[in-house]
């Protein structure tokens, strides 16, 4: 894939490159070089999430021989974490980095756009995204603020979250602050929790001075990354909150107008490439630091009671036939999402899953 990719980018390249030099060369237009801001939600190059702007903006570099220049900043460098969507549709910077729930309180349909609790897995949504129609009603949802949303990674199906105490019944989840943003967060909500949301950068202190009772971040990756092994004891699986969390690109809609075509194709296929690439990425050092966690700290990974599961999943149920009442906007995203979902599931049903079951 990787190489189709590749070999379309260099005809995109040549064809619009030649179009650009004969003019330039009649005198008509000289080239012109661009130069973009990115801002994003997570700590400068941090490992999985940090490095995908950072790998975007290289090969933008390197596809358009330096005339696409991007700087990326970390989150609170040029704007805060949770302030990324209104930076690239304020056109205070070019492009973003981020995750669609973030942006709840403004757009609360764009949740789906990052993650589903009990919903799809990350090869599931990349088939939706980009061959069942999902990214036309994200891109609909966005179109009033001036952005342009595509996929920008995937950290994969996470880990259920750190907790200072063990979770052995729906109970104890009551009165409980965790840090879970998005539909997720709803969901704690209605059996009684307490959902937080808070930027990667302050999980650890919070939890270990006990602001929160209890995080989710991503898995066991970024999780080592942030020693939240240090800070609580019992690692719970699997992450029903969000089973294949895309990340996004957010590019304001007035810059990308002014790139020639060569260069919109560019970025268009640059973040295409990123989004697999950070999957590849998760997958391999998840195992890795699985097993650190395992060998060097002691820590294994405990499967959440099933009581507490299906609890969750029913209330996953309400919550969002609630929120489809109240918001046409999410009655018809959702509807879209399920039907797809449904499909996926019945196909990897004799497929995928079928293979670890019998791999198991």
């Amino acid at each position: 894939m990787k190489k189709l990719i590749g070999l379309a980018l260099a005809a995109l390249m040549l064809a619009g490159c030649g179009n650009e030099q004969a003019q330039s060369s009649q005198g008509a237009v000289p080239l012109k070089n661009y130069e973009w801001k990115l801002v994003t939600s997570w700590p400068k190059n941090f490992p999985g999430l940090g490095m995908a702007p950072e790998r975007f903006a290289t090969m933008v570099d390197e596809m358009s021989a330096g005339r696409l220049k991007i700087k990326v900043y970390g989150a609170g460098e040029l704007v805060p974490a949770f302030e990324v969507f209104d930076a690239v549709s304020g056109g205070v910077v070019q492009m973003g980095h981020s995750g669609a729930y973030y942006w709840k309180g403004k757009i609360p349909a764009a949740q789906f756009f990052c993650s589903s609790p009990f919903g799809m897995n990350p090869q599931q949504f990349n088939g939706y995204l980009h061959y069942g129609g999902g990214l036309e009603l994200w891109t609909e949802l966005y179109k009033p603020y001036g952005v342009i949303p595509m996929a920008g990674g995937n950290s994969g199906i996470q880990m259920g979250g750190w907790f200072n105490k063990e979770i052995n019944s729906i109970d104890d989840l009551k009165g409980l602050k965790m840090r879970l943003p998005g539909l997720g967060g709803a969901v704690l909500e209605k059996v009684g929790g307490v959902p937080v949301t808070l930027p990667g950068r302050e999980l650890f202190t919070a939890l270990q001075t006990g602001a929160i009772d209890a995080t989710e971040w991503v898995g066991a990756y970024n999780d080592l990354a942030f020693g939240l092994n240090q800070a609580a004891k019992h690692y719970y699986y699997p992450g029903w909150h969000e089973p294949g969390s895309t990340l996004e690109f957010l590019i304001n809609e007035a810059a990308y107008a002014e790139l020639p075509a060569n260069l919109q194709a560019i970025v268009k296929y640059a973040a295409r490439a990123v989004n697999q690439d950070m999957l590849d990425e998760y997958t391999a050092k998840n195992i890795i630091a699985l097993e650190s966690l395992a060998k060097e700290h002691g820590i294994i990974p405990k499967p959440y009671p099933k009581e507490v599961l299906t609890t969750l999943k029913t209330a996953w149920d309400e919550v969002v036939a609630e929120m489809s009442n109240n918001d046409p906007q999410i009655q018809k995203v959702y509807s879209h999402y399920k039907s797809f979902q449904e499909g996926a599931g019945k196909y990897h049903a004799i497929t995928e899953s079928a293979i670890d079951t019998i791999n198991q």
